[in-house]
């Protein structure tokens, strides 16, 4: 008859299991029932929302400014559909490229003084009229409904068209690796490496006249973007142990700031054209008048607001939760 002996629980397992769980801990308080905030855990991350500039943003500002001091009309500018046509996708990530193109021309015409009118998303507008021609709409007067108005809606001197035309992978790259030790396995061994690779983005835009549809301006620019990755190693036995250790950083210049920065050259260039300004030395004036800081917008402050406050929404610690220590004595 054969005898079963009971196996003791390996003392390894154990003290893997009891790493692991301190491993987890550590890493974030995760429960699986929910504490008084109502949350299991608690997001990472107190970064506070700053401007988004791209190098041309100030030349933007002061062309609007520019145009103010010398008396030149903003024209009305229309953005349309600026697409996607490269095709290039991911299969888990998605598009490769913004689809938002259309809304950084926006952006951009703003900070560059232009009076914008939508086209792009008139959805919320055709429902308003929708319902104010069947006097669905009242206003604060009981007993009354909004009327419709004939010719209340300002029409587009230009529109803006085109699309994202180019994302080419690869222009150039280069690396180089080293594997350093000594003959003796026993010895000590290390690897460092690092590779630099060049992509590029570009777009072709047109300026249409509305009432002619005649073509006044079209521009083709492109933007290389730049990516690095170092790696270093070390690879050792000790007192009969083996220690693999590795480190290493990787970044790349963001794909969708480079479509922003495209986008603001291109724009800023046509609005150029439009205000009648050869070069850039207009923006390079010392007096005041013409240099601005503000990179987020131009929009002139509408009643009540008194104050230009342009400049306020770009300082990080504005509006900023008083409670954070990080930012605390920047107002």
């Amino acid at each position: 008859m054969k005898t079963l002996t009971k196996l003791k629980p390996f003392a390894g397992i154990r003290a893997s299991g009891a790493a692991l769980a301190a491993g987890l801990f550590v890493t974030g308080c995760v429960s699986p029932v929910a504490g008084p905030s109502g949350q299991y855990a608690q997001p990472i991350g107190n970064a506070p929302v700053t401007a988004n500039p791209t190098p041309y943003s100030e030349g933007l500002v002061c062309m609007g400014h520019y145009a103010r001091t010398s008396g030149y009309r903003a024209p009305r500018i229309a953005v349309g559909r600026i697409l996607d046509y490269t095709g290039k996708a991911d299969i888990e990530g998605g598009r490769r490229v913004t689809q938002g193109a259309s809304l950084m021309a926006i952006s951009a015409f703003a900070k560059s003084g232009a009076r914008l009118v939508e086209r792009f998303d008139t959805s919320v507008s055709e429902l308003e009229l929708k319902y104010a021609n069947n006097k669905l709409i009242g206003d604060e007067t009981p007993d009354t409904f909004r009327k419709i108005t004939a010719g209340s809606i300002p029409g587009s001197d230009y529109y803006l068209v085109g699309g994202i035309t180019e994302l080419n992978y690869n222009i150039r790259s280069v690396g180089a690796e080293a594997f350093i030790g000594d003959v003796d396995p026993t010895d000590p061994k290390g690897s460092i490496g690092a590779k630099l690779y060049v992509i590029n983005v570009g777009l072709d835009l047109r300026l249409v006249e509305t009432e002619s549809l005649e073509v006044v301006d079209v521009i083709s620019y492109q933007k290389q973007i730049i990516g690095r990755e170092i790696s270093l190693g070390i690879f050792d036995f000790a007192n009969g142990n083996v220690f693999d250790v590795g480190v290493g950083g990787r970044a790349q210049e963001p794909i969708q700031l480079a479509v922003r920065s495209v986008i603001e050259r291109a724009v800023l260039e046509m609005m150029a054209n439009l205000y009648a300004v050869p070069t850039g030395d207009v923006c390079a004036q010392s007096d005041g008048v013409v240099s601005t800081n503000n990179v987020t917008g131009d929009f002139r402050p509408v009643a009540p607001l008194e104050a230009y406050n342009g400049p306020a929404r770009q300082d990080v610690a504005a509006w900023q939760d008083p409670r954070d220590t990080a930012l605390r004595g920047r107002n």
